[in-house]
């Protein structure tokens, strides 16, 4: 990874090594876009865990939290195009 500035799949800035998935800088995704073993998640994985953390964050309701994840995760390279899965 060079000049990264943020996670590939949902945009968080890295703002520490610790930010990147296991604290690895060569690693272009987030902790909260990896797994446990440090893979990165599924596109379902990570749209679940960023329309949480809108709900959470912003207070609106679960369709909506789901749409803004979705149009969000659209511009990053990872998931650049794709769609959802209804």
């Amino acid at each position: 990874m060079e000049n990264q500035a943020g996670c590939v799949s949902c945009g968080m800035p890295f703002r520490s090594i610790e930010d990147h998935a296991m604290s690895d800088p060569a690693k272009d995704y987030c902790r909260h876009c990896a797994r446990p073993d440090g893979t990165l998640k599924s596109y379902d994985e990570a749209l679940t865990g960023m329309s949480g953390f809108f709900q959470h964050t912003q207070g609106v309701d679960p369709a909506v939290a789901r749409k803004m994840a979705a149009e969000t995760m659209a511009h990053q390279p990872a998931w650049r195009g794709r769609q959802p899965a209804r």
